[in-house]
């Protein structure tokens, strides 16, 4: 059985579902302060399968991830070491966020603009963010700006390319799955 093709369509199935956006917009929030899976393995089945809606899926994506960012922001900025610094532990986290702390140092308020396309999850640089007590303003532009970038991507393609790039995907799931795994795998031996 292919597993991530299993996965693909079920992401289908329930990005139909009537409470999709709510789940959506949670998927989003949680992301960006403590939850591991991006809210494209949601937003993209859900502009395939409602296309008319795609731009209203990214800005409610992108609004939720700002909206978390901002949690994130806070709890890096008050309660790093009670809250923050166990759960980086927890994760394994520990040298990637010191990357993002460097990047912090030596770019500012510009690698927000990046940490959408990065391969380094976005929570680390809201809570680097508020731990380094970046300007907020710029923080919340940054990071809208970054978000939208990526989510209104993910939507472009996924409203343009339609019942194609539906089944296209649904044919490579399982290369691209197994591919990110691989890795993932390979990333931690060399740097874990």
């Amino acid at each position: 059985m292919k597993i991530f093709q299993w996965m693909y369509d079920k992401a289908l199935l329930w990005a139909k579902h009537r409470h999709a956006e709510r789940y959506l917009f949670g998927l989003s929030f949680t992301e960006s302060v403590i939850f591991p899976i991006p809210p494209d393995v949601m937003l993209a089945p859900m502009a395939l399968a409602h296309p008319e809606k795609a731009w209203r899926y990214a800005f409610l994506t992108t609004l939720a991830s700002v909206l978390g960012g901002v949690l994130g922001y806070l709890l890096g900025w008050l309660l790093y070491e009670p809250v923050v610094l166990p759960f980086i532990a927890y994760m394994g986290y520990q040298d990637t966020f010191a990357l993002v702390e460097r990047w912090f140092s030596q770019y500012g308020v510009w690698v927000v603009f990046i940490a959408g396309f990065s391969p380094i999850p976005y929570k680390l640089f809201t809570v680097g963010a508020g731990l380094m007590q970046m300007a907020f303003l710029p923080f919340v532009i940054a990071s809208a700006i970054g978000r939208a970038s990526r989510f209104f991507l993910v939507a472009g393609l996924m409203y343009w390319g339609g019942a194609k790039m539906q089944q296209k995907l649904r044919e490579i799931v399982d290369v691209l799955g197994w591919g990110t795994v691989g890795l993932g795998a390979v990333l931690y031996f060399i740097y874990g």
